[in-house]
């Protein structure tokens, strides 16, 4: 937990919008998470895209701005952002905006960095940028027309737990009835794999995140996931074969990314939680939060998790857990990888609150897990320990 106390805390009012770099940032985040969607970053023609251009155009601006030497391309803004640490570039960036090695492409794969689509995602400048949160509503309001929570949760777990799904599996999904309310959805939003996910007729997921590797030129395979990746090569899951596989689909980008990224951290924390014999319930009434864990005695704690690799990014959306369901402590989780790599995680987060959420704590899955057994082993009588 971090030691810093709300008086030490600066005025939420003091927007990062007074640095012109964050327009910036949004729009080279935009753009090339749109082209990462569309065309892919490897070859450009011109003209080029609005929002590719005017990324550029921003980017040679604030250069000569500086007397610094801007890219001349696209291609050589694309460089850049693979090869040159974003706290480097000639702009003005609040202190906390970014980290002292934070590149917004993947500097094997050229793909945009979870950095690059949190830039995005937190300042969309399209309906690409809010694409995961369009199909998550759309689910939540086809359930409750339907009444049936259990197809909410199912849905979410399918997006968490099966990104990836073969003609047998895309088979087994249609005809599984809790999902009815949700089916028409589900075909929409799996699409067909490229082959450049093959190699040697056989396609492999990630044993970590559950989606699938690309194979690189010189051998080896990539994960999209910034988290596995920091962890070495990838630890090989499922290995589909082509043949065996029919119409192999996936889950779309911006759902991998935001909806079953952070779900993979939702449900390691379940499966802990639940092996030290705690009632668990996972999205509960139609995601008011992430987890709704309930102690023998009757003591309820609620949960959401939140997967990013920018903790000044969280600390901005901070805001107090839904009342309900009823709980009697409330707290948001990161997974201890994130707090592990970037040092003062935490305390950026608690800097960053706005005033209605500094009371909100911030702890590690690894945390709340070992809070969770020492109120079983050696505080269970007493309520909130």
């Amino acid at each position: 937990m971090s030691t810093t106390t709300p008086d030490d805390l600066p005025p939420y009012a003091a927007d990062w919008a007074a640095h012109d770099g964050i327009a910036l940032m949004r729009t080279l985040a935009s753009a090339l998470t749109a082209l990462d969607a569309v065309d892919g970053l490897h070859s450009f023609v011109l003209p080029y895209p609005p929002e590719a251009q005017r990324a550029l155009d921003g980017t040679v601006l604030a250069c000569l701005e500086r007397g610094a030497r801007p890219p001349m391309s696209l291609p050589d803004l694309v460089s850049w952002c693979r090869e040159r640490p974003v706290a480097d570039w000639p702009v003005a960036l609040p202190d906390e905006a970014i980290g002292p090695d934070d590149l917004l492409l993947d500097p094997v794969s050229s793909r945009p960095t979870e950095l690059c689509h949190e830039w995005a995602d937190k300042y969309p400048h399209s309906a690409l940028d809010q694409r995961d949160r369009e199909i998550i509503l759309a689910a939540l309001r086809l359930c409750r027309e339907y009444g049936e929570e259990d197809a909410y949760t199912e849905f979410r777990r399918l997006l968490v737990n099966r990104p990836v799904l073969t003609s047998a599996d895309a088979f087994s999904v249609s005809v599984d009835h809790v999902l009815d309310p949700v089916k028409e959805l589900v075909k929409r939003i799996y699409q067909p794999v490229p082959d450049s996910y093959l190699r040697g007729g056989t396609y492999a997921t990630c044993g970590s995140c559950l989606t699938l590797l690309t194979p690189l030129r010189e051998g080896g395979w990539w994960c999209e996931r910034d988290r596995c990746r920091r962890q070495g090569a990838p630890h090989l899951g499922r290995l589909i074969a082509r043949q065996e596989a029919g119409e192999l689909l996936q889950l779309e980008r911006p759902l991998r990314q935001f909806v079953t990224g952070p779900g993979r951290a939702e449900a390691e924390l379940e499966k802990a939680l639940v092996r030290l014999g705690l009632r668990v319930r996972m999205w509960p009434a139609f995601d008011a939060y992430d987890l709704h864990i309930t102690f023998p005695d009757g003591w309820v704690w609620a949960v959401d998790v939140k997967d990013w690799a920018h903790p000044a990014f969280l600390g901005r959306s901070a805001r107090p857990v839904p009342q309900e369901p009823r709980y009697d402590e409330a707290f948001w989780v990161v997974p201890q990888s994130r707090v592990t790599d970037r040092p003062g995680y935490l305390a950026t987060y608690a800097r960053n609150r706005p005033p209605h959420a500094r009371s909100l704590p911030l702890l590690t899955d690894t945390t709340l897990t070992a809070r969770a057994r020492a109120r079983l082993t050696g505080a269970e009588g007493g309520q909130g320990a």
